[in-house]
Parts: structure tokens; sequence; C-alpha cells
């Protein structure tokens, strides 16, 4: 194992970086890459029953987490790697027909390039086809938010949020990183507040929204940073804290009333 993959490993778990096909490791990778661990009956299985749980819930847009590494694995605090919007459409299948279904609205990093991220749409078969257990988190707000939510996403706004310099700890209060979930979190505060305005987006965050303290030893922090290119500290002033899926569950149910938290485990 290199040293940058050794200082990662001891970062965040065991979040294997370089040549190995574990990019669904990381908070925020695309599936593409990554090792698949299930067949794709499973897959398309898990997939379909996520789809479900939404329509019978009525959800036209919700947040939904997978993940990409067993919960042993991640620091203390967090359970989910990835979050995404994923949003009720119609969709175009590779016949020319129109069919409604579920769209998911990811921010990813680029495989070649770690440290930037680009916003890519896919479906649920693509979000759950590296996961390392087929567990999905579901957020559903209110349905007002809801509304809010999708006004956001179909507008400019929506990518105007993005910053491609990304770093798998975003502080969630600063700018100049980002992440899945401080995406994710910037969108739904310019749904709430009904702003696209970054710099009121973030001082309400600071207000209102408790990050997760990352819980890992300085040292390590510094060396990992140093060594790889997906970890920064430079959004940190002070002891490093990021969004996680868990603490944008409970700022929802705080603040939107109405919101439900759902776990969707495979059918037995």
């Amino acid at each position: 194992m290199k040293i940058k993959e050794l200082l990662c490993a001891a970062l965040l778990g065991t979040c294997l970086l370089a040549t190995l096909p574990v990019q669904a490791g990381s908070f925020s990778s695309s599936s593409a890459a990554a090792e698949i661990k299930f067949t794709p009956e499973q897959i398309i299985k898990f997939a379909k029953q996520v789809e479900k749980t939404l329509a019978a819930k009525g959800a036209h847009v919700a947040i939904l987490a997978r993940m990409g590494r067993p919960a042993s694995e991640l620091p203390e605090g967090m359970h989910f790697t990835h979050v995404a919007f994923v949003v009720y459409s119609q969709i175009t299948a590779a016949d020319g027909r129109t069919l409604p279904g579920y769209a998911i609205y990811n921010l990813y990093q680029q495989d070649k390039h770690p440290d930037v991220s680009d916003l890519v749409q896919d479906f649920p078969v693509d979000f759950f086809a590296g996961v390392a257990v087929l567990e999905a988190g579901i957020i559903i707000p209110s349905a007002k938010l809801q509304q809010r939510l999708l006004d956001v996403i179909n507008s400019p706004t929506y990518a105007a949020l993005h910053d491609p310099h990304y770093s798998l700890i975003a502080n969630p209060y600063t700018l100049g990183r980002q992440n899945c979930t401080e995406h994710t979190l910037d969108v739904i505060s310019a749904a709430i507040y009904q702003t696209g305005d970054i710099k009121r987006i973030k001082a309400n965050e600071i207000a209102y929204f408790k990050a997760q303290p990352v819980n890992v030893n300085p040292f390590k922090l510094a060396l990992g940073s140093l060594f790889s290119s997906e970890i920064s500290t430079s959004d940190q002033p002070d002891a490093p804290v990021t969004a996680t899926f868990e603490t944008i569950a409970k700022f929802l149910q705080k603040y939107d009333k109405g919101a439900e938290e759902i776990t969707v485990t495979p059918e037995l």
C-alpha cells in the first residue's frame, strides 16, 4: 500500500485511493469506477425497492444517501458516505419512450482529479452500483419544502451553488471547498430561505445548522491533507467539521415541520 493510501486509511477508516478500484469509498465519488460487490439483479431489485418506497410516500423531491463503506470503517457519527437529491421525473428510455421515475442529482468527484467535482445526473441503479452495503437513507422534506427544492434544482441557482474545489471533509460554514453534503445543504438552505446569495446562506447555516465534528487526530489530518488531494484543511479555521446525512436529517427534522427520515434495507 502506498503512503498516500496509508494516510487516507488512517484518516478515514479505510478510504483507499490511487490504484485501487474502490472509488465509492470516498464520500462523493461516482459508482462508475467502483468495485461491484452485489449482482446486477440485487442492485436492480434494491434500486426499485427504494423507488417504490419514495413513490409510496408521494415524494417528489427527497435526499438520498448510500453506504460506500461499511459503518465500522467510518469515523464516529458518520454512517452514509454519499448524499444526493432524488427527483421524480419523466425519464426518456433507450427506445425513446417517456416513463415516470426518479432521477438523482449528484455532486461527484472526478475520477482522475479527486480534488475536483462535477454535478452529474444519474439513476438509482447507477447510484447503488458500487455500494459496500445495500442500505439507503432517505429524508423526505415537507410538501412545501419539496416544491421549493424543485424550484431551486430547476433554476440556475442549483449550479451556481456548486464549488468544484472538492474536499472530503469540507466545512459547511465556510467557502473555498465543498463536498456532496455541503452542496446538498446549500441547496436546502437556498430553498428554505428563498435566496441564492451564498453569503446569506452561510450566515443562516452558521446560525441554525449543527455540523459533525471530524474526530481525527490533528497530526493525521495534517498528513492526510499533505499527501491526498481530496483532503484539504484550507477551509477549516478551527477544529474540523463537516456536513453529513445525519446532521442534515437533524436539521430538517428541527426546522421543517413534516420532514421524515427513513432507512431502507433489502426486503427478505
